[in-house]
């Protein structure tokens, strides 16, 4: 009997896969265990395997097109077995990459009210214009697209017989990809690409749209003295022990949180969980948005151990070869935008923690010490806390304790 393929659930937050390449085609042996399919998810592209023996008698999903958890994906059995019976049964409508942009048919220019012309419809007239080769015109509105420079060929007429008036040039609004004359004679063209969102995409809009509107967000800002940090990370270097100072901020945030437990914690609705192993989420760019690779246990890690973790999950993430391994089960995110010169921002709370701790650039500015203003380099970090779990109380103790540790940075060596 053949076996019918569903489109798993790679993730779990993905809602449908897009496949990216199928590694065999209709009529091809295959065997348990083995890969016939590349599919991609939102946070990853994921190699996906069979669980069955026999043929490959149906694709359900063609490569670069996309379908929801649980669509058939593909059909393994006998050779020349009979399965129309069970693709209409088991069939599910296919989401593709592709918008389809409908076109309105063009309508003839009003008689009356003033309008604004529509795009199809000054085209229509564009060409009958061009047709009788004469443009009907009152002459003030010729005088007035001509001080606006509108090209007037492009206009709707309201007037008598499709004749344009000033009222259609005060009420020109332009259309896409129409070259428009201004004066000076310069010519411009107003252009768009609609482009397909992506997985990854559609699932950061919506898991930040629920967290930003369902949680409580408040925020708390402090700075921190970075002038001991650069002195420590100068040493290392000079010790060949190469760490970063988000580095030096992720292992800072660990220790922080053993102390600061209520801050390492998770809203589930009935009841709030007060995690006591500490996994940092570390925020990533890629191409397609974010992805948020896990530093597990990092309260007991060297600063060497998670300089080293943070770079391979950051390759992985660049080129989608993480793992859910690799991105679940954050307790705490960090997200870092001081290497694009950012001097402070708020993040928005990456569920399920109830904390993200946004990170400024360092900043050298007069400071005052002893008494006297001299040179000094500041790091602004804003707390971004979901007030169900976390009060202002909470997460400001916790804000100082990470101060000291930041501000003395040998702790973070012992």
């Amino acid at each position: 009997m053949a076996e019918i393929v569903y489109m798993p659930k790679l993730s779990d937050t993905m809602t449908e896969g897009v496949v990216a390449s199928w590694l065999k085609n209709v009529g091809d042996t295959v065997k348990n265990g083995e890969i016939i399919a590349e599919i991609e998810t939102d946070k990853a592209t994921m190699e996906f395997e069979s669980f069955y023996d026999g043929v490959l008698l149906y694709i359900g999903v063609e490569t670069g097109k996309a379908a929801p958890v649980n669509a058939i994906l593909a059909i393994i059995g006998n050779k020349d077995e009979n399965i129309t019976d069970l693709i209409a049964a088991a069939a599910s409508p296919v989401i593709t990459n592709e918008e389809k942009i409908e076109v309105p048919a063009p309508t003839p220019a009003p008689k009356a009210e003033p309008v604004i012309a529509a795009p199809a419809k000054a085209a229509v007239i564009v060409a009958q214009n061009t047709l009788a080769d004469r443009i009907f015109a009152s002459p003030l509105a010729k005088k007035l697209a001509l001080e606006k420079g509108i090209d007037i060929s492009f206009v709707a007429g309201s007037g008598e017989n499709g004749r344009i008036v000033k009222r259609d040039v005060d009420h020109y609004v332009p259309y896409n990809g129409q070259q428009l004359p201004t004066k000076g004679n310069f010519v411009g063209i107003e252009s768009f690409v609609d482009e397909p969102i992506s997985q990854m995409r559609k699932t950061i809009a919506k898991r930040l749209a629920e967290s930003k509107f369902t949680a409580p967000h408040f925020y708390l800002t402090m700075d921190i003295d970075m002038d001991v940090a650069i002195q420590t990370r100068k040493s290392l270097g000079a010790l060949e022990v190469k760490v970063s100072y988000n580095d030096f901020v992720v292992k800072a945030v660990a220790l922080a949180l053993k102390k600061h437990p209520n801050v390492n914690s998770s809203w589930l609705g009935d009841v709030i969980r007060r995690n006591q192993h500490v996994h940092i989420g570390v925020a990533v760019a890629v191409e397609d948005g974010l992805l948020v690779p896990v530093i597990r246990f990092a309260d007991g890690k060297s600063l060497s151990e998670i300089s080293s973790e943070v770079k391979d999950l950051a390759g992985k993430a660049k080129t989608k070869k993480l793992q859910p391994s690799d991105w679940e089960g954050n307790t705490f995110t960090i997200s870092n935008l001081g290497m694009f010169g950012i001097e402070s921002f708020t993040a928005i709370v990456n569920p399920p923690d109830s904390c993200i701790l946004a990170i400024g650039g360092i900043k050298e500015i007069p400071v005052v010490k002893n008494g006297q203003v001299v040179p000094g380099n500041v790091m602004k970090v804003t707390l971004s806390c979901d007030h169900r779990v976390v009060d202002g109380a909470t997460g400001s103790a916790f804000l100082l304790t990470f101060k000291e540790y930041m501000e003395n940075t040998i702790a973070l060596l012992l």
